[in-house]
């Protein structure tokens, strides 16, 4: 896949691309997306990512997140993400998009439009090990309890999901 990921304005709108480490680096506002999939007990799949990821290595975060790559719609890259890295695919439906930005102070900048997108699935995921290192699923109430007693063992952008847009995605799911 392409290492150039989408620039966006602050209207979400492309206006280039770049390589995806020096985005990161540059702070520069691009676009992503994060997949959040449930299964009918209402538990949310999670991964913890890779050590070797470029940043935020071997954290807990939602089923699925990346960058819409140069050549590619948002409609199909999320579906092919999800294949590569929790080796299944779902219907996924779009519920709002919010941005946000925070230093990492190890060098990396995120600077997203985030789109978030749901979906169901009732089985078990087969995860890339180059993406994915473990993977459980979990209620709200669990991984909320987990983020406010260790919340250095998750990421940002899925802390920032939960704690201001999961009524949001609640509503949309009741829609489903």
């Amino acid at each position: 896949m392409s290492q150039l990921i989408a620039i966006v304005n602050q209207n979400d709108e492309i206006i280039g691309y770049d390589n995806k480490i020096v985005v990161h680096q540059n702070g520069l506002l691009h676009r992503a997306f994060s997949i959040l999939v449930f299964n009918s007990n209402g538990e949310m799949l999670l991964q913890r990512r890779a050590l070797d990821k470029y940043h935020s290595p071997g954290l807990w975060t939602n089923t699925c997140c990346s960058h819409l790559p140069e050549g590619f719609e948002m409609e199909s890259i999320i579906h092919e993400r999800l294949r590569e890295e929790m080796g299944f695919d779902c219907e996924l439906k779009y519920t709002l998009a919010f941005h946000y930005q925070v230093n990492f102070g190890d060098g990396m900048i995120e600077n997203e439009i985030d789109h978030i997108y749901i979906g169901f699935f009732d089985g078990n995921p087969i995860p890339n090990p180059t993406e994915v290192c473990e993977w459980a699923w979990r209620t709200k109430d669990y991984v909320l309890e987990e983020i406010k007693n260790k919340p250095d063992k998750y990421t940002y952008w899925f802390k920032n999901i939960l704690e201001n847009h999961f009524d949001s995605i609640e509503e949309k799911l009741k829609g489903c």
